[in-house]
């Protein structure tokens, strides 16, 4: 029982102090979000702390944005910003995603294959959601291209990201679960 907590409290931290590496100035879309979702899909026992617990860090991290960095740009307190749900959606896709490939075991090929896939899809709902009543872009089928094919250059920190703290998490956790063996699973995913 000490063991799991352990892990939960340690998992639970890597992922909040991830999130908030957002405040850090860095190259448009170079989130730690799409990672952090893999991450806790990956290494939580309870597959609903690996939905929960990255989608609270996020919303933590964004109250933080939104209301201390970006506060001058909201009149008031703001608890979600406009839209949040398209990109917290993707983020929970990304999470069922890893809850997925990372199933059996974790390796080299699935990280990297959890790393890309969540930049794809981040990519593929965040800009559906962009299209989606707005009039900037036609409403058919043309115009979510249209959104898609702007999108495009944005992709590049999204990947950047993704593959960056996917790194970090999953070569960091994996090095401290060799140093510490109270933090290794309760089974070993890790081929």
């Amino acid at each position: 029982m000490k063991k799991i907590h352990i892990q939960l409290v340690l998992l639970t931290l890597l992922i909040l102090l991830a999130s908030f590496s957002r405040v850090i100035p860095h190259i448009l879309n170079f989130s730690p979000l799409g990672a952090i979702g893999i991450f806790g899909a990956a290494h939580f026992n309870k597959k609903w702390h690996a939905i929960i617990i990255p989608i609270a860090a996020t919303w933590i991290s964004d109250l933080f944005i939104n209301n201390v960095i970006y506060a001058r740009y909201y009149p008031t307190f703001t608890w979600f910003y406009q839209g949040f749900y398209w990109q917290y959606a993707a983020y929970i896709l990304i999470t069922l995603f890893g809850i997925f490939i990372y199933k059996n075991k974790i390796n080299l090929t699935n990280i990297t294959v959890g790393a890309i896939g969540s930049g794809i899809i981040f990519f593929l709902v965040s800009n559906a959601g962009c299209w989606v009543g707005n009039s900037f872009y036609a409403q058919n089928f043309s115009g979510l291209l249209s959104c898609y094919a702007a999108g495009i250059p944005f992709y590049k920190g999204t990947l950047l990201g993704d593959i960056f703290y996917t790194t970090i998490l999953f070569g960091g956790y994996y090095i401290l679960q060799k140093r510490f063996s109270i933090l290794k699973l309760a089974y070993t995913k890790y081929a």
